[in-house]
């Protein structure tokens, strides 16, 4: 068992790959090895709010010259994350990828085929299963308090405008950021996934209201499917609502009861009433992640990163593995397919 601290080198160091660093450094079982970006204007900052530790400005460059470590973490534009995360692998690191794992099924089936092949860790960071309400809905679907489920509602309204999608920036490329429901929406399809299993017969209709000259795909989606377990379902999403962020809810409509989570971020239960069952006092949510002028979804990074350093010291397992990261894309690729 590996007692001494999981080092961690960021490739990507822009909002969420700072966040994980400051993490990282913040941990008592993780040491900050390397800080990797191709802004090398980034530095100065960068050496001030990590002191000592080494800027290297391309992936390649770290691979060939910089210190060892156990975990790459990548946080790179989308399109970048597959190509990366088997640099690592390939090089014997374990890997952390942000959301989506890749842009394709087939990249992502890359990432779990080099990890198998070479016998390293990949993690998902899925940060919204860490999330009350998403693992209260969990633990009571597997508990079988909803019975059968009949129908399930996703809805995920957010704004999303030029303030966001800056000129000569990888936002709203097809090639690096991949989609709307890949950089905005993947956290809910993949609470979706986690919770109620696969999806089949799909229907979809697309709508660019707002983000002509901005984005290169749509802006808005209506998507219906059922489940494969029973039931049937909608996804409505947009990053087309004025000014700010509006709503993400779920609501479900089961044999047993019905119940609503929402809020801005998913972040409260707004709604239960379950046959025989009182709902609990759940734990606070945290408070959403800042861009500027944006906000996402919960702040859970924290227990991504707590969990890669109980797995590689071999106290615990994976929560998001590489295969549910590759469902997750592959859901997506079946609904774009249909644009």
């Amino acid at each position: 068992m590996q007692t001494s601290p999981v080092r961690f080198a960021i490739c990507g160091v822009g909002h969420i790959g700072r966040r994980h660093a400051a993490l990282v450094s913040r941990h008592s079982g993780g040491e900050l090895t390397a800080l990797i970006d191709v802004r090398t204007e980034l530095q100065p900052g960068l050496a001030a709010e990590f002191p000592g530790v080494p800027f290297f400005n391309s992936l390649e460059e770290y691979l060939q010259n910089g210190p060892a470590t156990d975990v790459l973490t990548v946080a790179t534009p989308n399109g970048l994350h597959a190509p990366q995360a088997v640099a690592g692998l390939r090089h014997g690191l374990h890997v952390v990828i942000e959301k989506p794992i890749a842009l394709t099924k087939a990249d992502a089936e890359t990432v779990v085929h080099t990890a198998l092949q070479t016998g390293r860790l990949v993690f998902g960071v899925m940060q919204n299963r860490y999330s009350p309400p998403a693992a209260w809905l969990k633990q009571i679907y597997n508990e079988g308090r909803l019975g059968q489920v009949f129908l399930v509602q996703l809805n995920c309204f957010w704004n999303r405008d030029a303030r966001y999608y800056k000129p000569g920036g990888w936002k709203g490329t097809q090639a690096l950021d991949g989609g709307t429901l890949f950089t905005q929406f993947s956290h809910f399809v993949d609470l979706l996934y986690w919770v109620f299993g696969d999806i089949a017969n799909i229907s979809a209709r697309f709508r660019d209201f707002t983000h002509a000259g901005l984005t290169e795909f749509e802006d808005s989606g209506l998507v219906t499917f059922d489940l494969v377990r029973g039931g049937s379902g909608t996804l409505s999403y947009s990053t087309a609502v004025w000014d700010r962020n509006l709503e993400s809810s779920l609501t479900v409509v089961a044999e047993r009861g019905s119940l609503r989570i929402a809020g801005q971020y998913m972040d409260k239960v707004e709604y239960c009433h379950l046959e025989g069952y009182q709902m609990p006092e759940l734990a606070p949510t945290n408070p959403a992640n800042h861009y500027g002028a944006f906000q996402g979804s919960a702040a859970n990074h924290v227990q991504v990163i707590e969990n890669v350093v109980d797995t590689v010291q071999k106290r615990s397992f994976a929560t998001t593995n590489a295969l549910e990261g590759l469902k997750v894309v592959e859901i997506i690729e079946r609904i774009y397919a249909l644009r």
